[in-house]
């Protein structure tokens, strides 16, 4: 007989499928729904919605809603939500129109005392929260209600009884800071483009897309941030492991309880972020601004592959389900469909999202 050793290969080192892996992607789902709302629309809607300023017109919508997504999906996946976060859009817009128009303070002055706002209240959120043992489902739908309500009685103080706040564009129209948070960026690449006869022009000679809404590079950055800080920080491992099994990630040495509430700040600054955005490019807010995007935000994250139990997701799939609202949402208008089928598509994508996010979970723990 053979005295050769046997080699035992472990279990742990065998190298996985390319298909297995990509499965276990949470954004497979949102990446799909593009795909298939892309050839949909390619089949079904006017020709001009995929020229240049046809994707600028649902890239915008989009990348409002993704930023608030990108907020809502690093909560989930730490475990929480945040149903306030459309209400935030209000009551931030509130804040900083107040800042700007009826104080008079500088960008530089009005943006970080918004945010800081914004960042406050996320903090008496996640403190609630885990301080009571509440849901956040219930605490932060009491603060949907709070923050609406105090942004219309905050709207008639701040202008003599109008629940509209106007001013806003005069007031920072010469800041310096401007142009980071409104209007189009690139404009001199896209006349030079216009020049070269590589983009649309007007009879005049202007291009049609005077440059890249600043919303969308705002989208862009925060997705490649909050990515980069889930799979390749120590932060985002503890962000995993609060929502996955917040008893043991604590026992393991994990702060959940600084983790969770930073999430909760986070979501608000998010809002706070879109209302600064809207607010400068329409010049004016409302106590309506951001009505119902909460709901939309955490539809985004669960068609982008967030699970509603916690513990798993991804700031691309919030991207790409986000994009996916923009496609829709602005594609009927290209179609002959009428709009108020979205309500059933966004019903529809929920439960398959749901469903499928369901089967990718069972997939990845082994259940049955």
């Amino acid at each position: 007989m053979s005295d050769t050793p046997q080699i035992v290969t472990d279990e742990r080192m065998k190298k996985e499928r390319t298909g297995a892996r990509l499965l276990r992607r949470p954004e497979l789902g949102a990446i799909a729904g593009v795909i298939l709302v892309t050839l949909f629309f390619l089949a079904t809607a006017d020709s001009a919605m995929f020229t240049l300023s046809g994707i600028m017109n649902f890239m915008t919508p989009a990348a409002q809603l993704g930023i608030l997504a990108i907020g809502a999906a690093m909560l989930m996946i730490g475990g929480e939500f945040d149903l306030s976060i459309g209400s935030m859009v209000a009551f931030a817009g509130l804040i900083f129109g107040a800042c700007a128009v009826t104080l008079g303070l500088p960008l530089i002055v009005a943006i970080p005392l918004t945010l800081l706002v914004a960042a406050c209240i996320g903090a008496v959120n996640g403190t609630i929260v885990l301080k009571t043992g509440l849901p956040s489902f219930i605490v932060t739908l009491a603060f949907l209600f709070i923050l609406r309500g105090a942004s219309l009685v905050g709207l008639k103080l701040a202008s003599n009884g109008s629940t509209q706040l106007r001013g806003v564009r005069d007031a920072v129209e010469n800041d310096w800071l401007a142009p980071l948070f409104s209007g189009d960026a690139f404009g001199g690449l896209f006349l030079w483009l216009a020049d070269a006869g590589l983009v649309e022009t007007f009879n005049n000679g202007t291009p049609k897309v005077p440059g890249i809404p600043v919303e969308i590079l705002w989208f862009i950055v925060l997705t490649v941030v909050a990515t980069f800080i889930l799979l390749r920080t120590p932060y985002g491992n503890w962000i995993f492991a609060s929502g996955g099994d917040r008893n043991a990630a604590s026992n393991s040495g994990v702060p959940v309880r600084k983790v969770k509430t930073s999430l909760f700040m986070f979501a608000a600054c998010c809002g706070a972020l879109v209302a600064i955005i809207t607010v400068m490019d329409s010049g004016s807010t409302d106590a309506r601004r951001g009505f119902m995007k909460e709901f939309e935000a955490i539809i985004a994250a669960v068609i982008g592959g967030c699970l509603l139990t916690g513990g798993y997701g991804s700031a691309i799939g919030a991207f790409f389900g986000a994009i996916i609202f923009g496609m829709v949402t602005i594609g009927l208008t290209y179609t002959d469909f009428d709009q108020d089928w979205f309500q059933v598509f966004l019903g529809g994508m929920l439960l398959i999202a749901v469903l499928f996010n369901n089967y990718i979970r069972k997939r990845v723990t082994g259940e049955r």
